[in-house]
């Protein structure tokens, strides 16, 4: 089997998104070159009919909307997705002096597999919060960094110096995992090195947010080029595949809207994240920006939709107890269909019912995720996100393995179906009776 071009754009879009930040100022160059409008927060929108428009908060979350032919439309059809992924943070005054080496104090993002970061070319990628002199006072601006090559690692400990090592160890983030950066004893390299990338002088940089990233590439693997590996499928697979299709789509009747969050990772609690006011103060401005009153707006919710796409659990060939009995999702069999009993995931037989014919009718396959009953599972964006908005959702992803890993790996041609089913999506004409 050829590499599938799809999964090809994919990987390099990921390989150009080493955090959050980059995820969403890519999907920002993209939505541009496609003929969007830049919205801000702080000043004034004016949307008009075909409209094609974003607005981003923090630099790391996005909100795109394309209105139709018309103002008076009858619902939002909405994809969420996140753009962090797990990894570690460079702590303030990261450099710290041991044993003739500089490593970095760093601490988690998010919950990962820790065994997979040791022994791996890292780098650091982030933004940068600067000083610019401005009539007589000052502002602060940001910009984006990353240290394209091999600059740091985490060294294992030798199999010598601990015999029980394959018999499972337990991770100190503190003690065991902090990257090496230098041979020396001299503080302040760090900061030189971003300095010089950004093209400031280090006096200027104020503060700023740094995160550890795997440089291995994103890669095609299998008899077939069947599987595809790569750091940060989860979320970014389902960010490409659904910018792919909203930008494609049709939409004769609907707003479409494509949210990209931020802090998934770490429970969504802050200004950019699927719990915050972003998605409904972006609604509600489309409300008001049309004159449509409140109760419109309250019967457009009623009547739209949202899809909550993050990757799911593939059962894995050597683990495969670790699957629930009868529902099994296979690594190109599809977009998965998420459901839990405790409301974890947002599908219900209305919602799913609903999807499961916009899959058909792009002639894409589907297939669904249960745990096992006596495994917890993590929740996602779908029953945040319509905490603060009330509207229909199902909870979708994609088949992966080592979730949450520096190299995770899906089946190359699952991100394509689902692109084609956002766009059989966006542009459907759907309703539900409640």
């Amino acid at each position: 089997m050829k590499e599938n071009k799809f999964s090809c754009d994919m990987l390099e879009f990921i390989e150009k998104s080493p955090t959050s930040f980059h995820a969403v100022a890519n999907v920002k160059e993209t939505l541009l070159s496609s003929g969007f409008t830049e919205l801000k927060e702080a000043t004034k929108w004016n949307i008009e009919a075909d409209g094609k428009y974003f607005v981003t908060r923090n630099g790391s979350a996005i909100i795109a909307f394309k209105m139709p032919s018309h103002l008076d439309y009858s619902a939002f059809a909405i994809c969420a997705s996140h753009s962090d992924s797990p990894s570690f943070k460079l702590k303030e005054n990261a450099e710290m002096i041991a044993e003739g080496c500089v490593k970095l104090n760093v601490e988690k993002y998010g919950g990962m597999l820790c065994a997979p970061w040791y022994d791996r070319p890292l780098s650091i990628a982030g933004r940068i919060a600067y000083k610019e002199c401005k009539n007589g006072g000052f502002a602060i601006k940001t910009k984006l960094v990353n240290i394209a090559r091999d600059l740091l690692l985490i060294p294992n400990l030798a199999i010598h110096m601990n015999r029980d090592a394959n018999k499972g160890l337990e991770y100190n983030v503190q003690d065991d995992m902090l990257p090496v950066f230098a041979l020396g004893s001299e503080k302040g390299g760090i900061m030189n090195i971003v300095a010089k990338e950004t093209g400031l002088e280090k006096a200027d940089i104020v503060s700023a947010d740094l995160y550890l990233y795997n440089r291995d590439k994103g890669t095609f693997w299998g008899a077939n080029n069947e599987f595809i590996a790569s750091p940060r499928l989860d979320d970014l697979e389902c960010v490409y595949s659904s910018m792919r299709a909203f930008i494609e789509g049709e939409n004769k009747n609907n707003v479409a809207v494509l949210s990209v969050f931020d802090n998934e990772e770490v429970g969504s609690g802050t200004r950019q994240g699927a719990d915050s006011s972003l998605l409904e103060d972006v609604l509600r401005r489309i409300n008001l920006c049309t004159k449509k009153s409140e109760e419109e707006y309250y019967m457009s919710l009623a009547k739209s939709f949202l899809v909550s796409a993050d990757n799911a659990h593939g059962v894995h060939p050597n683990f495969a107890s670790k699957a629930d009995p009868v529902n099994r999702p296979r690594l190109n069999g599809g977009i998965v269909i998420k459901f839990n009993a405790a409301q974890k995931y947002t599908s219900d037989s209305v919602s799913a019912a609903l999807f499961e014919l916009i899959c058909k009718s792009a002639d894409v396959p589907y297939q669904f995720f249960t745990n096992r009953s006596d495994i917890a599972g993590g929740s996602t964006l779908g029953n945040i996100s319509t905490s603060h908005v009330s509207i229909p959702s199902v909870d979708i992803g994609l088949a992966q393995w080592a979730m949450h890993s520096p190299m995770e790996s899906a089946g190359a041609l699952d991100a394509e179906y689902m692109k084609k089913a956002l766009v059989s999506f966006f542009g459907a004409d759907f309703t539900i009776e409640d």
